[in-house]
Parts: C-alpha cells; structure tokens; sequence
C-alpha cells in the first residue's frame, strides 16, 4: 500500500475519531466530584456520592438537561489535603468539569481556596460536605454551601445544653481547621452567653486515637461534651469516656453517621449521643423533597440505607442541576456561576436555599436528634 494512502485513511480515521468524541462531549455535562471513599470517612464519602449519583440518575432518566446527560465524575482522595488537590486539578483540567460538588473536609477544601484552584478555574463547587468558617468568611464567590455553618451548630448544641442546666461543658476536638472552627463556634456560643469552654482535648486528624483527649477532659468531669470529630474517631472517645467520667451528655456536629458509630461501639454505648443536623429528617416522608429522596433511593440504589449524607448531598446535586438549567441550554463554568446566584430562596420541596450575587450561605437550619436504643435516630 502506498505512503499516501496509508496516511489518507490515518487521518480519516482520526478524523472520525475526533467526530466522536465531539460528539459524545457535546450531549454530556461532567460534573465532578472529589470524596473520602478510603480511609476514616469512607462511610462518609461513599454515602455522599450515593445522594449525588442518585438524583443525577433520575434527573438522566427524565431526559438530563436541555437534552444533556449529567457525566458523574468521582475521585477518590482519602480524606487527605494534597491528594485533595491533586484529583481537583485532574477533574479541572483532563475531565473539564462543567461545575464541582459535595467535597468533604475543612482544611481540604480550604488548600483549594489557598492554591486559587477555584477561582483560577472559575468554577462552582455546591454543597461542600464542611461548615467550616474559613471557607465562608470573607465571601468566597465559588463556593455554594446548603448546610448551615459550624457555628450555627454549636449555637444550636450549646442553647440546647444550656436550657438542660449543662453549664460546664468540654469540647473534643479534630486537631485540624475543621476541628479549630467547631471549636471557636463553641467558644463563642458560650462566650455570649457569659460562660467559658471547661476543658479541651484534641485528637490527630486521620486516627482514631483519642486516648489523650480522653486523659484530659476526664480530670475536669464536665457536664457534657461537645464532639467536633468524625465517626471513628466519635465512637472511640464516647466509648472510652464514660467509665472514666460521670459527663452526663455527648453531643457532636453533623458530620457523622449515628448506624456507623452504633456498629463500631455498639448500641449501648452509642445510645444517648446527640447530633447536630443541618438537613431536614429523612426517615420520615413528612416533606416533598424527602418524599422524592426516598422514591429516588428505592428506585436507583435499592437496599442502600438513607441517611443525611446522601441526602444532603442529594439536595446538593438538585440545587446544583437547578444552576445547570438555568445556565441555559450553551452552559459555561461562569454561566453556572450566575445562575446559582439567582437562586433566591429556592425551595427543593420543604427546605429552602437562598443565594445572590453577595451570598454563598444557602441555609441555617439547624436541630438536634439523638440515637436510641436501637441504633437509630430521635428527634
């Protein structure tokens, strides 16, 4: 065969090639997603992709957007900053990411705030799985939280405590911005209400070795405690606690799942514990949007067992498709950008996200629950 010949089918070839994935880029929408799907939040992470996964699954199935198909994109960082990083970048620049969502982990997603991975993309990144204060002051325009902060919660926590008599009240803590941001919020909730943090005790990031902190907090006996952890590391002080002390109340932020600590401490130590939430209670079918989380969970994860984090971040992936229509039918990463900021007070079904061009802080809702004998939650 002749030179030319072989080099005129060569490029027909990669012409036709090329055609292709034109084409098979044109009808997708990539959204990305970075999650702890190994290491101590895995339950985490794998429950936040699941709410995601299945409200882009159904939203598919109804035709996409504008006649696009949401590309789901999910990467793996282990709960640590720099592979953080890393897969951001690679979802930024190879996978080219429409808009992110449901990242997990203060100072995480905080080094991507500090590199300017965001702001260099001009991306959005919705319903960060962090209530953490430095990512939403000062205004951060790329950011789109839906759960209220972690200073809300501690308000929350320390008036509910407070109403109970609990006036000596320590705090466990993750040694990291996320642990350090729950922390000031319980200072300053009690500051305001002319009181002081009794005792502290920290923990390293990545571990569930809280011996330390459980040395330290059980020599000033405080009335309650108040967890700023995550879930191996919760289940292990809350169990390790107790015999050691006579503190009459643990209660942590929302960023923990109460089946997980209840199957690795078991049912009788975990009972009693209080929990923060940000979301509206999922259980019970008492709301339109958690009506339609539970039909979409039946149908495209059958067996999966509900909870908050999926679906929190199954809210998220619906505000963030909300964006998406509005972006219009050519989105671009800024388009989506302007069109999350004209989401005011946009209601998902029973729970209401307000954002505007000068607000990223889509929601303050907060209440507690607690787990029960069985595992379970109670309100």
């Amino acid at each position: 065969m002749n030179k030319p010949l072989v080099w005129l089918r060569l490029a027909t070839a990669c012409l036709g090639l090329s055609l292709t994935m034109l084409a098979w880029s044109a009808e997708d929408i990539t959204v990305g997603q970075v999650a702890p799907l190994s290491g101590v939040l895995a339950d985490t992470g794998k429950d936040m992709v699941l709410g995601v996964k299945v409200y882009f699954d159904y939203v598919n199935d109804q035709g996409g957007i504008h006649g696009k198909k949401i590309r789901h994109v999910v990467k793996d960082d282990g709960y640590k900053i720099d592979e953080t990083v890393l897969r951001t970048r690679e979802l930024v620049d190879k996978d080219n990411a429409l808009a992110l969502i449901g990242f997990a982990g203060t100072g995480n997603v905080g080094e991507l705030l500090k590199q300017k991975i965001l702001e260099r993309a001009d991306i959005a990144l919705v319903a960060p799985y962090t209530g953490g204060d430095i990512l939403r002051t000062p205004f951060n325009p790329y950011i789109f939280h839906i759960r209220a902060g972690y200073e809300d919660e501690a308000e929350g926590i320390v008036n509910q405590l407070v109403m109970l008599n609990m006036k000596r009240i320590g705090v466990m803590y993750q040694d990291d911005a996320f642990g350090k941001a729950g922390l000031a919020g319980v200072e300053a909730a009690l500051k305001r209400r002319g009181l002081e943090v009794a005792v502290t005790g920290a923990y390293e990031k990545n571990t569930d070795n809280v011996a330390n902190a459980v040395t330290e907090i059980a020599k000033a006996n405080p009335q309650a405690v108040v967890m700023i952890s995550v879930n191996k590391s919760t289940a292990a002080f809350s169990k390790a606690i107790r015999p050691v002390s006579t503190v009459a109340q643990l209660v942590n932020i929302s960023v923990v799942n109460p089946k997980e600590i209840a199957r690795l401490i078991g049912y009788d130590n975990a009972r009693g514990i209080g929990i923060a939430q940000v979301m509206p209670f999922p259980y019970s079918a008492t709301l339109p949007i958690v009506k339609e989380y539970q039909k979409a969970m039946k149908r495209y994860a059958p067996g999966a067992e509900l909870s908050y984090t999926s679906f929190e971040e199954f809210i998220g992936a619906k505000v963030l498709v909300e964006g998406l229509r509005r972006a219009g039918p050519n989105p671009t990463r800024e388009k989506v950008i302007r069109a999350l900021e004209t989401l005011h007070a946009f209601d998902t079904g029973g729970f209401t996200v307000t954002f505007s061009p000068n607000n990223r802080i889509g929601s303050r809702f907060v209440e507690i629950t607690v787990i029960g004998k069985d595992g379970r939650l109670l309100r």
